[in-house]
């Protein structure tokens, strides 16, 4: 009997991606897993719902893809995700052109699902919530063959009044580290060789199963991985960051010197309404701490402007602390208002109009940032991961750059040189965000 043919459209945070592969690993001996989504007999839409641009994403992808029932080969059309799993009763009611609706707990159903569908027709609606599992299995690596995403936790315990999470993913719960080495030993046997840990907050990983934080041993466990070449934080909380964890990035030469913290704010004032659990004094320490214990490491962080109550001087001292500061990488979101969410019914909400005006204001600083930071670059040599080539370059990234979100290295070389090996590369010029190179080994 011939497969279905089964597709995936993925939205969303790189968690989501995870939720994706491991769903497609569940699928692919019993389908046949394809990429166009004209050949699709069932197309599943992973959503996103964390803010509102997100969610009308998610809406938006799900209309589009309907429109693939009405002119080419798919006959069920299926919701999940984040978006389904925060309504699903509503969207069930509201969306006609879905089949099904699954919440991120109910992948293991998918199979019934599909086979209830062509056996017996009707739609179906299973968006359970939990505090216990979390999706993990074979997974079908979406990232290409030599970098990979790794959820070491699930679910968050922090609840900042602005986010919906732990409402929708649960409560903070970390996978051993047993199973966690064991995933990422699959991973290099098929060619990974670039382990990105995620979590909502991956500096408290442990806490829950082995009461303490055990980060840093994790760190070590998968460096003991023979093709694993570098690892990758990111989303560690500035307050959770340890001095061990410091020592283990400093002196593990897997780990990359990167860290992602998402700092969201540093005036006081709203670091208290937003019920984050640090102050601006704890964090500008950590930072100096990090900075002086650990030579070249490379910060990120993301803010949020537009909190409700944030006042000219708020956004004041936050220009001044990212001025002062200088992240290597810095990403801003204006704050979206959220139904459930604690800062919804706050007062002084904050117009549209001056969210975007200071969004604008800050991108325009760290964009003058970058592009000072990265003219001291030139003349530099670092290891580069190769992703790709385009009409004149090749292209990768060295340690200081997590995927999608960091920019790019481009250089020149005349062989072929193959997706996922290493090449130095050293820096002749650079641009706003990106550098551009010539290799200097070997390799060409």
């Amino acid at each position: 009997m011939e497969k279905k043919k089964f597709g995936v459209v993925s939205l969303g945070c790189d968690k989501n991606r995870i939720d994706t592969e491991t769903l497609l690993g569940k699928m692919k001996n019993n389908f046949e897993i394809v990429n166009d989504p004209k050949l699709a007999d069932i197309i599943l839409v992973n959503t996103c719902g964390f803010i509102e641009a997100s969610k009308q994403e998610s809406i938006d992808t799900i209309l589009e893809m309907a429109e693939y029932k009405k002119n080419y080969n798919c006959k069920m059309l299926i919701g999940t995700g984040c978006l389904t799993q925060r309504y699903g009763d509503e969207l069930f009611n509201l969306m006609p052109e879905l089949d099904a609706i699954l919440g991120v707990n109910d992948y293991e159903k998918l199979d019934l699902v599909i086979n209830n569908f062509f056996d017996k027709g009707g739609k179906q609606i299973l968006c359970n919530f939990s505090d216990e599992n979390i999706n993990q299995g074979e997974r079908v690596i979406t990232t290409g063959s030599y970098s990979a995403y790794v959820r070491i936790s699930e679910g968050c315990n922090n609840f900042c009044t602005y986010c919906i999470i732990p409402k929708i993913r649960g409560k903070y719960r970390s996978r051993n580290i047993e199973d966690i080495v064991n995933e990422c030993t699959s991973l290099s046997n098929q060619g990974v060789k670039e382990i990105i840990l995620v979590a909502q907050d991956t500096t408290k990983y442990g806490i829950d199963i082995y009461d303490k934080k055990m980060l840093p041993k994790l760190l070590e466990e998968i460096s003991k991985i023979s093709d694993v070449q570098w690892i990758r934080l990111l989303y560690c909380y500035p307050e959770e960051i340890t001095d061990e964890l410091i020592e283990e990035i400093k002196n593990n030469d897997k780990v990359c010197n990167y860290i992602d913290m998402p700092v969201q704010h540093i005036s006081n004032i709203i670091l208290q309404k937003m019920k984050r659990r640090t102050q601006k004094e704890e964090i500008v320490k950590n930072i100096s701490k990090i900075k002086e214990k650990i030579q070249g490491i490379s910060l990120r962080t993301s803010l949020i402007v537009g909190f409700p109550g944030e006042t000219n001087d708020d956004f004041s001292e936050l220009k001044e602390f990212i001025e002062f500061i200088k992240f290597d990488k810095l990403g801003v979101f204006k704050y979206s208002r959220e139904e459930g969410t604690e800062a919804y019914d706050m007062p002084d909400q904050i117009d549209e109009e001056i969210k975007e005006a200071r969004y604008d204001e800050l991108m325009l600083i760290q964009q003058q940032i970058s592009k000072t930071t990265n003219r001291k670059k030139i003349g530099n040599v670092y290891q580069v991961i190769i992703e790709g080539k385009n009409d004149k370059y090749w292209f990768g990234r060295n340690y200081e750059m997590a995927p999608e979100i960091d920019g790019e290295i481009f250089f020149k070389c005349d062989k072929i040189l193959n997706i996922g090996n290493y090449v130095n590369v050293k820096i002749v010029d650079s641009l706003e965000y990106d550098l551009i190179g010539v290799v200097c080994d070997e390799s060409c």
